[in-house]
């Protein structure tokens, strides 16, 4: 039993970029790991997010397009600050909140287009426990989560990544890839400019010597044919679906996993029962639906946002579609057979930020890694 006198008294840890980095937010295998521990608590319910059914990606402020006031924000592309609270409980047992702004201008100031931090409590008193950088910390655990499909998805022995979009969201997500299917060693992109493209390949051949073959490919048909496993990665407009990266029946190999966590539409031919279509947590898109105008994927532009739609419309039965928690606890079957084409829709949540700040804020411990600051001695307010 702790001492109580000594309760009211509560520090906390401040980790900075290089601290997190020394704190291994950078290891994407243990981060697959980690996020594959996570979806099996999904999957048992032992977790809370935000909204009525616990399971809203965060709360979100916007502004209009016209306001009164000179110094509000105007809405350009991405302006937003953004609040994403969740508990995780299993091994974890913690809660916590990432916050960012984001704001595609920054770029013009050398920043990166979303800034986020985020805040680890004590579950049981709610006391903070870190606080931290969590630019990273985002861009890890959202990458991990295509790697843990690919391991339950992703047919054995895959060679071959098409990617769409060379930014840092394309770095982690093959990084995850790696981890999950060690024989890749070739690697088609496309991007938009060649400067994205140069660093990406840099970095692919800084950090993955295995890739023996990185091809620039001119069109998304080429990212996507003769691939072993697909990813798109690359931000754009939102609003009509026509305009959105496209995934024909046609180009897609028997026996390739697609993983989508940027906009992304597709045809009919992909629409066809035969094309396992898996999210990564049910409630999430359920949450998503009930809190957004229809056609929701004109809005959301993620392809399992284009299933609730599909299900709206009843082209598509709501039995068909498939829960990552689910597979990877056991309760659903992963890959079934070597011909079978399967798409999953990332949408990323709250909970992946506790799970993957929780193991970093204990290797902090472990390490003495980061500043501990006091937030009081003693309480004024009781």
């Amino acid at each position: 039993m702790k001492d109580l006198p000594n309760l009211p008294k509560i520090d906390f840890l401040y980790l900075s970029e290089p601290d997190m980095i020394a704190a291994g937010v950078t290891d994407m295998p243990a981060c697959v790991d980690c996020m594959e521990e996570m979806f099996a608590l999904l999957h048992h319910g032992d977790y809370r997010m935000a909204g009525p059914n616990s399971d809203s990606h965060g709360a979100m402020v916007t502004f209009p397009e016209n306001s009164p006031f000179e110094t509000m924000p105007k809405p350009t592309a991405d302006r937003r600050f953004m609040a994403m609270p969740a508990y995780l409980g299993g091994s974890f047992c913690t809660a916590g909140v990432k916050w960012y702004g984001s704001n595609i201008a920054n770029k013009d100031k050398g920043l990166p287009r979303s800034i986020l931090m985020f805040t680890l409590n004590d579950a049981d008193t709610g006391a903070p426990l870190a606080y931290m950088s969590a630019n990273l910390l985002s861009a890890y655990r959202t990458g991990a989560v295509p790697g843990v499909g690919a391991r339950h998805l992703a047919r054995k022995g895959s060679k071959v990544v098409g990617i769409f979009g060379p930014g840092v969201m394309a770095r982690t997500t093959l990084a995850a890839f790696i981890a999950a299917c060690p024989e890749i060693d070739t690697v088609k992109v496309k991007g938009r400019g060649q400067r994205s493209l140069d660093v990406f390949i840099d970095w692919v051949k800084e950090n993955y010597p295995q890739i023996t073959d990185i091809r620039i490919v001119d069109d998304i048909e080429a990212v996507v044919r003769d691939s072993d496993i697909v990813t798109y990665c690359a931000s754009g407009e939102v609003g009509n679906p026509d305009d959105y990266p496209m995934v024909k029946r046609e180009w897609v190999k028997p026996g390739a996993f697609l993983a989508m966590p940027a906009p992304c539409n597709f045809d009919a031919g992909m629409e066809a029962d035969d094309v396992r279509k898996v999210l990564d947590n049910t409630g999430l898109y359920e949450a998503w639906y009930e809190e957004v105008p229809h056609p929701a994927h004109n809005v959301i532009p993620l392809v399992g946002v284009k299933f609730m739609d599909m299900i709206a419309a009843g082209t598509m039965a709501s039995e068909a579609l498939e829960d990552l928690g689910a597979i990877v606890a056991g309760a659903a079957d992963g890959r079934r057979n070597e011909e079978e084409i399967i798409l999953m829709s990332v949408g990323g949540m709250p909970v992946e930020d506790v799970a993957w700040g929780t193991v970093l804020y204990r290797n902090a411990l472990a390490r003495g890694i980061g500043t501990k600051l006091n937030l009081w001695d003693e309480p004024v307010l009781r």
